[in-house]
């Protein structure tokens, strides 16, 4: 699917955090190589083990090429194909929507229905009118109630967007996509099948503290520790079995004080506020979109909703902290977590209902 996203989309030029390194070519794969670079606004690390350093530059210069077309084409502020299918929604009009889109709306579709819209990327309006991508600027301040309502009111969905093949259109015109809650995890998933294409079959991509594993580091699996939302430090750890992927959705990520109250970036749809009654959740699954949409929408749901939530979504996997530093986690979590000893933590093991 990459290669047919590249031939539609205009080149585009990207800027490395950490300058590919031309290692030495060696063929002993027995080597740890690491790279870093900025894309989706975050820092994305690469590690692969067992790789000749060929291999290695190989894979960082293709991730790094993947990476820069994905972010352009789903980023609804830059000039690709997602800011462009945006702007046809708002006209009401039957339009051609773009391939590299249309998996997103797809996969997100199925995801919005199984978790009661909780997780919904239609609210990208919504998104916008909070600007929290400018929540270090010591002049911002919550947008007004009038408005919040009037988005709210107008309960924009993925629902709303009717297809008929490659044709697409919607009953809505407050419609407006964000894949912020989706993206980074199918993005991770799309590059770590690019791996295994070529051979790696040891490797992480993390994006900013959401990863995905494949394989082990030497003879021992990959160790992965997990943030603890309100200290610097971290709460729990776990070691990784073959591939899977790790996401948090936390209100320590992006937020601001505004007249002694924290406002984060983690909006519930319901309301057009910020969600409530939780400090952060984990989610391991296999699928990385997944994992990245479920943690947004267990989140949203809140202590009282998100076992209901979980069960929808067929996952066994999840730590839930809530705003009181309590940490609810399900049974086969709680196998595989270390609780971090120097911090004293009040654990709920519970099923989903």
């Amino acid at each position: 699917m990459l290669n047919i996203i590249r031939n539609l989309l205009q080149p585009r030029i990207f800027l490395t955090i950490a300058m590919l390194v031309f290692l030495n070519a060696c063929n002993k794969p027995t080597q740890q190589y690491s790279h870093s670079s900025l894309h989706f606004g975050t820092l994305i690390d690469i590690t692969l083990y067992g790789v000749t350093a060929e291999q290695a530059n190989a894979a960082f210069k293709k991730l790094d090429e993947d990476f820069s077309y994905l972010h352009g084409a789903w980023s609804p502020w830059e000039a690709g194909s997602l800011r462009r299918t945006n702007s046809l929604i708002a006209t009401g009009k039957s339009f051609s929507a773009g391939p590299s889109v249309l998996p997103l709306i797809e996969k997100s579709r199925i995801i919005s229905s199984n978790t009661n819209n909780l997780f919904n990327p239609a609210i990208g309006q919504l998104i916008n009118l909070w600007q929290f991508h400018k929540h270090e600027d010591p002049e911002i301040k919550p947008p007004s109630d009038k408005r919040i309502r009037e988005l709210v009111d107008h309960n924009p969905q993925l629902s709303d967007l009717k297809m008929n093949g490659i044709k697409m259109h919607s009953t809505n015109p407050e419609v407006s996509l964000n894949f912020g809650a989706f993206a980074k995890g199918y993005a991770i998933d799309l590059e770590i099948q690019q791996l295994k294409n070529m051979g790696i079959k040891n490797a992480i991509i993390n994006t900013g503290g959401d990863l995905k594993a494949i394989g082990s580091h030497g003879k021992r699996p990959w160790n992965i520790a997990i943030q603890h939302p309100r200290k610097d430090t971290w709460l729990a750890q776990l070691k990784t079995r073959g591939e899977e992927s790790i996401f948090t959705s936390g209100d320590y990520e992006r937020y601001y004080i505004y007249e002694g109250k924290r406002y984060h970036h983690i909006l519930d749809p319901r309301t057009g506020y910020p969600a409530s009654g939780v400090q952060s959740v984990s989610v391991i699954h296999t699928d990385s979109g997944l994992a990245d949409a479920a943690a947004t929408a267990l989140f949203v749901a809140g202590p009282e909703q998100w076992l209901s939530i979980a069960k929808k979504l067929a996952l066994t996997e999840i730590m839930l902290v809530d705003d009181t530093g309590k940490v609810h986690v399900t049974p086969a979590m709680h196998k595989r977590l270390v609780f971090n000893q120097e911090i004293e933590t009040t654990i709920m093991v519970t099923a989903p209902l």
